[in-house]
């Protein structure tokens, strides 16, 4: 009977031992190949800065100084219409500054920046895009502007001075697509209140002008002329500024296409230019210079006007 015990006894511990025994060695190559794996899924590359405009002046003559930032160290490439126009070398504090000695040519003119890194690496290629329109003689002044797809177009230089006196509310352009999507900007007081209408009908909810005064509003509009009001508040919430012009929301087939880049068609008191974003398809500009037409006294009814798309000349 104990011999029977003491077998079962042995049984049992033999059966623990084989349960309980550490398998640290078998285990072994199962951690080392997991480890092996980790950089692989943990490794991230470090973000890079976009290239991007800060500053575009641009001469009657047609010579440019242009001035930006980007990653620290890098190369960026200015290029004109897909063309290198100028190479410069980032500053440790992720500034350059480009003088272009060459004129740039009569007509419409696209900048766009392409930045190169450490040997490797792919260019990266700026989200803003600069149109400038130089004029044929140097008697008329160019017009830049910086565009972003899906934003609101800013005017970094008119071809007329700021008209002075008219307060400072204005409507600078105006930003649609062949979808319907419309981008109404401008200026007013910073810290203002701002309301657009068409037509007499208020588009939206107020916006606020920024601390350098810009505006702006997104809206779907349907092709059709217009009236355009923008309306600045006072504190007391009556209207300080009224400025209004006409607008037409033009259809894409309405306005002369070329089989690529951009088309401006200058006008007396407004621009029109169309351009090709790349996955974005055809977009579209208007922009109104800055004069004693866009205004209006804010107590006071007036008939609309009717606008016609400038012809290209």
């Amino acid at each position: 009977m104990r011999v029977a015990i003491l077998v079962i006894i042995l049984i049992l511990a033999a059966a623990l031992g084989f349960l309980f025994w550490p398998r640290g060695r078998e285990e072994a190559p199962v951690e080392q190949a997991t480890t092996a794996q980790g950089p692989e899924v943990t490794s991230v590359a470090p973000a890079t800065a976009l290239p991007r405009f800060d500053i575009v002046r641009v001469s009657r003559g047609g010579f440019a100084v242009v001035a930006g930032t980007g990653a620290p160290g890098g190369t960026v490439e200015l290029l004109a219409n897909g063309e290198v126009l100028a190479t410069e070398t980032i500053g440790a504090d992720g500034a350059w500054a480009i003088n272009v000695d060459t004129p740039l040519d009569a007509g419409p003119v696209e900048l766009t920046l392409r930045q190169s890194g450490e040997a490797g690496t792919a260019p990266i290629t700026s989200e803003e895009t600069v149109v400038i329109y130089v004029p044929e003689t140097p008697e008329d002044a160019p017009v830049v502007l910086r565009t972003t797809p899906g934003g609101a177009t800013e005017v970094l230089q008119r071809a007329t001075d700021p008209a002075t006196g008219l307060g400072p509310l204005a409507v600078e352009t105006i930003d649609y697509d062949e979808g319907g999507n419309v981008i109404f900007a401008g200026r007013a007081s910073a810290g203002s209140a701002v309301q657009v209408l068409l037509n007499g009908r208020p588009i939206a909810s107020a916006t606020t002008a920024d601390e350098n005064g810009r505006w702006e509003l997104p809206a779907e509009v349907r092709p059709g002329r217009y009236t355009l009001r923008v309306v600045q508040f006072g504190e007391d919430g009556s209207a300080a500024y009224v400025v209004e012009v006409p607008f037409e929301r033009a259809g894409y087939e309405d306005v002369e296409m070329t089989d690529g880049g951009v088309v401006v068609q200058p006008g007396n008191s407004l621009w029109l230019i169309s351009r090709t974003v790349y996955g974005e398809g055809r977009q579209y500009t208007v922009i109104y210079e800055a004069n004693a037409s866009q205004i209006r006294d804010p107590d006071l009814i007036y008939p609309g006007q009717v606008f016609r798309v400038p012809d290209q000349r």
